[in-house]
């Protein structure tokens, strides 16, 4: 249990829409009145409003542009759509949301987090990684643990956490994972199959601490992406993905919510 009256410093990232904005500004009102103290470069804890989206954004805001380490901060959301996967919130649970907050007690939730590795870069990835080769077919080796296990032809793979399974994973005909599970999957992007040429064509689950490593003679017009983010591949050989063991993103709960209701609500 964390006691939330002991993170004195906040602040808030809000989608740019009017409802996301109007509740923004009651957040601020309502833990200024109470005591805590706005600090939109070191803060305690990060309140989200919007979306699943506007969630990871935050996250990688935190991590990129402030620069802080995951373990010093917690998120707390509100959802200002239908009923998302990193909220317990709807914005008509507002009264719920704040008051349960400053009565302090919020369970604490940690979620996993990807890490890519090639040349001298690391990046990371709330939802998936993803090697994506629109120009030509893109030809890696994929090693599972340090041992082969297929040569891939195709546009490119992903690789999920449970908490993106149901993102662009699934998009892909990948599997669902329910919340809890605490799992990597590897799921092939336009594979080509023939008599020739043939991968698992198949969504592959596998443990945590599986580490991946894909390898190409050349990823030329390959991109690596980490959530919304992309980086040019072209002049590495080796692109490792496994999720890091320095770092874990905190959600703070502060109800249960069956994970099939959020399922069943947006899909």
């Amino acid at each position: 249990m964390e006691d939330v009256r002991k993170l004195k410093r906040y602040t808030v990232i809000a989608r740019p829409d009017e409802l996301s904005e109007h509740l923004k500004k009651q957040i601020e009102e309502e833990l200024d009145a109470h005591g805590y103290i706005s600090d939109n470069f070191c803060p305690e804890v990060v309140f989200v409003v919007g979306g699943d989206g506007t969630f990871i954004f935050a996250v990688h805001h935190v991590m990129r542009t402030l620069g802080i380490a995951l373990k010093d901060v917690c998120f707390y959301g509100i959802h200002t759509g239908t009923l998302g996967f990193y909220t317990d919130y709807r914005d008509c649970d507002y009264r719920e949301f704040m008051d349960t907050f400053l009565a302090g007690g919020l369970r604490e939730k940690s979620y996993p987090l990807l890490q890519a590795r090639f040349l001298d870069q690391k990046h990371h990835g709330i939802n998936e990684i993803r090697i994506e080769n629109a120009a030509r077919t893109q030809v890696m080796d994929i090693y599972i643990n340090g041992e082969y296990f297929e040569t891939f032809r195709g546009t490119g793979i992903c690789v999920c956490t449970q908490w993106g399974s149901t993102a662009y994973n699934r998009s892909l005909g990948g599997a669902v994972m329910q919340e809890g599970l605490r799992f990597i999957e590897m799921t092939e992007i336009s594979g080509i199959h023939h008599n020739k040429f043939r991968s698992l064509d198949a969504p592959l689950i596998l443990r945590d601490d599986t580490k991946l490593e894909f390898k190409s003679e050349s990823f030329r017009g390959a991109l690596l992406g980490c959530d919304s983010y992309v980086y040019p591949l072209d002049d590495c050989q080796s692109v490792s993905v496994y999720i890091t063991n320095s770092a874990s993103v905190r959600v703070l709960s502060g109800r249960d919510v069956s994970y099939f209701d959020r399922l069943k609500s947006l899909f």
